[in-house]
């Protein structure tokens, strides 16, 4: 497969926030804003593999700033990098007021997406690299930020061996 630039995988949404979008404090819900960073991020892992993607893992979600009602919200994604059948995407998300222009980075994450095939099997990817030194710089850490999510999967999977699927009512 032929390696693309990180850039072709540029995926771009924005939003403008509205009552029913935000909480008692007037502020985006959190978990919209993680729909958002989620369907951002498949829309990028698919440009670049141009095949369909499950979701693997959020690596965090860093709310920094609030985004307000009547704000917009821009999120930016695009894959920075690739290993046989998964991606990394890197999402910025950005809130601006639109009536004074102020914008502000107010959410970082990075999510991993896996391409799959017609039978919902893992199915390989092409290679990506990074031409800016923003992606230069993403493309670097990706290997330490995968030997992390490899560990936090591991440690999901014994937490949920530990709880299992017991009622919480029921204790033997």
């Amino acid at each position: 497969m032929e390696a693309k630039p990180c850039i072709d995988s540029l995926a771009v949404k924005n939003s403008h926030v509205l009552p029913p979008d935000t909480n008692s404090h007037g502020t985006l819900f959190g978990g919209k804003l993680m729909a958002y960073i989620d369907d951002v991020a498949a829309i990028a892992s698919v440009r670049h593999a141009r095949k369909p993607v499950v979701t693997a893992s959020t690596d965090s979600v860093d709310f920094l700033q609030p985004v307000f009602e009547g704000d917009t919200i821009c999120l930016e994604a695009f894959v920075t990098w690739t290993h046989n059948t998964s991606m990394e995407v890197f999402v910025k998300a950005i809130t601006e007021n639109l009536l004074t222009g102020e914008r502000k980075v107010c959410t970082t994450a990075f999510l991993s997406m896996v391409a799959v095939d017609e039978n919902n099997q893992p199915s390989p990817v092409p290679p990506v690299y990074p031409e800016t030194e923003q992606e230069k710089w993403l493309h670097e850490g990706a290997g330490k930020r995968r030997e992390q999510r490899n560990l936090r999967r591991k440690e999901s999977k014994e937490l949920a061996k530990l709880f299992g699927t017991g009622l919480p009512w029921k204790r033997d």
